[in-house]
């Protein structure tokens, strides 16, 4: 067959493949395998591509696998520059592990190797401003021992002789247009791109995840991004401001997308397409870090948690554990709602979901879940997780497949629940569907396919 696309997402737990005709945007077929991250993950991948038909065509693909993306950023001041390039971090698919603001000094230093980050994003200043202190932190960098890929994306004024500090003590940089060139105005685009190339240049390689270079060629970009691109792209095909909440064996991700109004649309710092990771939410590796936050949240009576305790503490040990029976399956689906749950509450916390009109649920808990129970789980979760104004998270009876994405709508409404309603629904995500040439343009170039879980 022409126009064939086979694209994979090598996740920490499962690798899902899907075959795509191009020409059509149809699926034609999709496998899973679980990750091989204790031999070689190329195992897992190749077994997937051929369960799905795929093999001899070209092969797009992403990963979170080995824990994905750890980023640090260093900026000018906490309250912009540095939570700036946080936002920034978090877009580029990187799961940020530190933020210093100010001049780094010893403990600052010590405090940043302590995080073992990945990649370093360094900013600091806008054009024209400030330039000592994204030179100091710079000279910093180079005579530490931390040694990892630097993106500097501060002061322009000061930006290639920061490049040459840290290129004079062996340090791999490179640079991208400030993440906040006048006040009010933040510039994303450029950092995130240079993440994401020394992420494919460094990361994947260094993760150790493969003996060879092939899976390092074949990688594409960190999961994550390549979902939140997914995102923005339905968002924008919909004109709808919504949440997508990814829950994963290792973590729970909760991406947004919101229409800033008034002067909304000016705050510096902020992005209105977002994610959040949370690292100790996961229904697999990160199974007991569900119980302890559920507890912490008050969703748990300390009293009735031990069992549940119990059966997380198995899948952290055994991550390839499938349930056996319904038993397994009932756990299976409370930790998703608790980690549901807890996801959306933080994530809500940092920004105002009031207007969000739909909440899409994806992961393989909820892709292989029994309906119609876990949706309405998925449902009860969503209540709580969005705030809003009189308003409710209702699940649609109905679910579309899109590739690996199971597609739950729950729609947060004012009005009650119609046919109408649900029908726009439908129609927007088979518009996602019908459009596999947009994505591919858009995230890779023409010729390519959008490789991600969604």
């Amino acid at each position: 067959m022409s126009g064939i696309a086979v694209c994979a997402d090598v996740g920490s737990t499962y690798t899902k493949v899907a075959v795509v005709d191009l020409d059509s945007g149809t699926l034609v077929a999709t496998a899973a395998h679980p990750t091989t991250v204790r031999t070689d993950v190329l195992d897992g991948l190749d077994a997937a591509v051929a369960a799905a038909g795929g093999t001899g065509h070209p092969l797009y693909v992403c990963s979170s696998a080995g824990g994905g993306l750890r980023l640090a950023v260093v900026g000018y001041e906490r309250l912009v520059t540095a939570r700036a390039g946080q936002q920034v971090g978090l877009t580029a698919g990187a799961r940020v592990v530190h933020v210093a603001a100010g001049r780094l000094d010893g403990p600052g230093m010590a405090a940043l190797r302590a995080a073992r980050p990945d990649v370093l994003l360094l900013v600091g200043g806008t054009d024209g401003g400030d330039a000592e202190t994204l030179l100091h932190n710079a000279s910093r960098l180079a005579g530490g021992r931390l040694r990892v890929p630097v993106v500097v994306a501060g002061n322009a004024d000061a930006r290639a002789a920061a490049k040459a500090i840290l290129a004079d003590s062996g340090i791999p940089v490179s640079t991208a247009d400030n993440v906040l060139p006048r006040i009010g105005v933040l510039n994303p685009g450029p950092a995130r791109a240079g993440i994401r190339q020394v992420f494919l240049r460094h990361v994947i390689g260094g993760k150790r995840l493969s003996r060879g270079t092939r899976f390092a060629s074949l990688v594409r970009g960190a999961t994550p991004d390549a979902v939140l691109t997914g995102v923005e792209l339905l968002a924008d095909q919909t004109g709808t401001d919504l949440v997508v909440l990814d829950i994963g064996g290792a973590t729970t991700d909760v991406y947004s997308v919101l229409t800033p109004a008034g002067e909304q649309a000016t705050v510096a710092g902020t992005l209105w397409r977002s994610r959040t990771v949370e690292g100790d939410l996961g229904v697999r590796w990160s199974a007991t870090g569900v119980v302890e936050a559920a507890l912490g949240e008050r969703l748990l009576d300390p009293a009735a948690a031990a069992p549940l305790t119990a059966a997380a503490q198995r899948r952290a040990a055994d991550p390839d554990l499938l349930p056996g029976d319904e038993a397994e399956r009932q756990v299976d689906a409370r930790l998703a709602e608790l980690a549901a749950t807890v996801a959306l509450r933080r994530h809500g916390r940092q920004r105002d979901l009031r207007d969000v009109r739909l909440v899409i649920g994806s992961g393989g808990v909820l892709r292989h879940g029994r309906r119609p129970g876990l949706r309405a789980r998925a449902g009860r979760a969503a209540g709580p997780g969005v705030p809003r104004r009189g308003a409710r998270a209702a699940p649609f009876p109905a679910t579309e497949r899109t590739g690996d994405l199971a597609i739950m709508c729950l729609r947060k409404t004012r009005q009650s629940d119609t046919p109408t309603d649900r029908s726009a629904v439908r129609v927007a995500v088979d518009s996602l569907r019908g459009r596999a040439r947009t994505v591919v343009e858009s995230y890779f170039g023409s010729g390519a396919f959008f490789a991600s879980s969604l």
